[in-house]
């Protein structure tokens, strides 16, 4: 029970870091909706190729944090880079409140190709799980081989569930991200951001004595 208990904390967690970076307005999404005006099941078609990208990078994140956390050092300094850049980029969240609403353009080529191709493009997703995502699965290692399967497939099904919502909607006829619904989103997510941010840090300062 105090198994289940924790891994579901563990995951409701992760899920919540894990929407608030894919909400967060950028390329993927701005091709999700773009291409969602020409088919409400593009957004399953980006996921899909950023997913491509995605599983075997998380996969060799996994086995390099399983081998690496029993040296000295190794997971608290994984959760110290891990927490600086969840609060960099919650503080890039909020300050881009101010800014203009991202613009959804319509590529040329096929949403399964687009997410393949911005996912091996994007540096902010190398640095996401070179640190933020490392994090995470260190975390998942508590809870074995199960943790880290139910950690890595609820992360990518944020990424499904968000595209998939923005395609249909942009199909649809539907606006998005005028001022409002930016500010609302980039304020929730970037507190998110900070405060688990603030955590990660915390927690990495304990393991190394500091606090």
């Amino acid at each position: 029970m105090a198994f289940a208990l924790a891994l579901g904390a563990f995951l409701a967690e992760a899920v919540v870091i894990s929407l608030s970076g894919v909400m967060a307005p950028g390329p993927i999404t701005a091709v999700a909706v773009g291409q969602g005006g020409r088919s409400p099941r593009a957004g399953i078609w980006v996921a899909i190729g950023h997913g491509i990208v995605e599983l075997p990078l998380t996969v060799g994140v996994y086995l390099g944090v399983a081998r690496l956390l029993g040296l000295p050092y190794v997971r608290p300094s994984i959760a110290l880079a891990g927490g600086a850049v969840l609060l960099w980029m919650g503080l890039g969240m909020l300050r881009a409140l101010k800014q203009g609403a991202v613009v959804a353009q319509s590529e040329s080529r096929s949403p399964l190709v687009a997410g393949i191709v911005l996912s091996l493009g994007s540096p902010y997703f190398l640095i996401w799980w070179a640190t933020v995502g490392a994090a995470l699965i260190a975390r998942s290692t508590e809870f074995g081989v199960i943790g880290f399967v139910l950690f890595a497939l609820l992360h990518w099904l944020c990424d499904l569930v968000w595209d998939t919502i923005l395609s249909v909607l942009a199909y649809r006829g539907g606006r998005f991200f005028g001022k409002r619904f930016q500010v609302a989103v980039f304020a929730v997510c970037g507190g998110a951001l900070l405060f688990f941010g603030g955590r990660l840090l915390v927690e990495g300062a304990r393991e190394l004595g500091v606090l």
